[in-house]
């Protein structure tokens, strides 16, 4: 959180702190020759309980395979989801992007599905590109973009989670906004690729 931010923050509590102290003055004060009232109590939330769907513990790590990690959202039913996790990183070893993994039912065209999560300053036109071992490239758009970045909703066939299988590394390479001529290119290891998926599949079986 910014400074100025936090300040906007505080301001605003202090104003509505003000506001109400004004209006309880303001009820309390009978108004001149005219007979005294009793004053209307003010009506004032005490709040009520929620789950704790967003904070901090609403997910957890089960199982750390290589370079994934099994991260599962608690929820009330009998089995928590679950996806696979890795921050991916650019030459540098800056944290640029991050991909999330899960298996899909039999029967479709992908056998996997991803969500891979980029900043902002992407540029959007020149989409995903992802190699597995050098071999063969394949681009994917980007489905939408929010407050905390845009992100790319992908398929895998089964073919490709062979690939991940029996690899070594991929990479996704982006163009950044600012420098259109350039490309970014992110680290995405595939060491605990094979353990961490087979433990999403028996999940989902």
């Amino acid at each position: 959180m910014t400074q100025s931010y936090a300040f906007a923050l505080r301001s605003a509590a202090f104003g509505t702190a003000l506001m109400l102290a004004t209006t309880a003055m303001a009820q309390d004060t009978p108004e001149a020759e005219t007979t005294p009232a009793q004053p209307s109590l003010m009506e004032l939330s005490t709040g009520e309980v929620i789950n704790n769907a967003g904070s901090d513990d609403a997910s957890y790590v089960s199982a750390t395979h290589g370079d994934w990690e099994v991260v599962c959202m608690r929820s009330e039913e009998d089995v928590d989801p679950c996806q696979m996790y890795q921050l991916l990183r650019d030459a540098d070893g800056n944290a640029t992007a991050e991909i999330t993994m899960f298996p899909l039912p039999s029967g479709q065209d992908a056998a996997a599905g991803a969500t891979i999560l980029t900043p902002l300053e992407t540029l959007l036109t020149a989409q995903l590109v992802m190699q597995v071992d050098g071999g063969a490239a394949k681009r994917y758009p980007f489905t939408f973009c929010t407050a905390i970045g845009c992100i790319s909703r992908v398929g895998f066939t089964a073919a490709e989670i062979d690939a991940f299988r029996g690899g070594a590394n991929a990479t996704w390479t982006l163009v950044p906004i600012a420098a259109p001529d350039q490309n970014v290119t992110l680290q995405m290891s595939l060491i605990g690729f094979t353990a961490a998926f087979a433990d999403l599949n028996e999940d989902l079986q």
